[in-house]
């Protein structure tokens, strides 16, 4: 989120300071009615800042991670599932010695 708020911020930076660029008719009146040299220039070097900034910032490793191959305590690896034979159940008749009877049996494919 930090990063697309800081390309975000560029972009507008960026715009700005292209709209804000003099024309040589304005750079011609400011000079003569000694005006300064406008908001163009700040803008850019607001620009270059956020660069800059944004590369620094993205080089350097958060204080908060944990290293490398670190477990937190408390925490274990997700179980390991193994697919088990699909199993249902279905009547099966047999003969008990005085009448047919059915009974439920449980048959794994």
């Amino acid at each position: 989120m930090k990063k697309v708020l800081s390309v975000l911020a560029l972009a507008l930076l960026v715009g700005a300071g292209s709209v804000a660029a003099t024309t040589d008719a304005s750079a011609q009146y400011r000079r003569h009615h000694h005006r300064g040299p406008g908001i163009g220039p700040a803008l850019g070097g607001l620009a270059v800042g956020a660069i800059i900034g944004g590369a620094i910032a993205s080089s350097q490793r958060p204080a908060y991670a944990y290293p490398p191959g670190y477990v937190a305590p408390g925490y274990a690896p997700p179980p390991a599932y193994y697919d088990e034979p699909v199993c249902h159940v279905e009547p099966q008749q047999y003969w008990d010695g005085f009448s047919w009877r059915v009974r439920n049996v449980r048959v794994c494919d």
